[in-house]
């Protein structure tokens, strides 16, 4: 059973001891962790946290997720110099030599 109130995406890197973290459903939510389990562990407790603060600064708090689930999935590239982004309506282009 996965005792979380969020979904979870943990992204391994490149060091074998570093892992970083964030949360599809809680805006604003991301951490580090040494190891899968310490991601989950910490995302556990940083999420009661995170909650908090939401509501301290009249943010709305999605509702806790019935069926979380975790992820675990190799850190995506950083995008190169020449990539363009494309975030909602609006493109992006990234390039090295402006």
């Amino acid at each position: 059973m996965i005792d979380l109130a969020y979904s979870l995406v943990i992204e391994a890197t490149e060091d074998p001891t570093f892992f970083g973290f964030y949360s599809p459903d809680l805006e604003g939510f991301t951490g580090v962790g040494h190891s899968i389990e310490d991601c989950v562990y910490q995302a556990r407790w940083g999420f009661v946290e995170h909650v908090a603060i939401m509501r301290d600064k009249n943010m709305p708090v999605p509702e806790p997720v019935d069926e979380p689930t975790i992820m675990v999935h190799n850190q995506k590239a950083p995008i190169s110099a020449s990539e363009s982004v494309r975030v909602g309506g609006c493109q992006t282009v990234f390039n090295a030599e402006d």
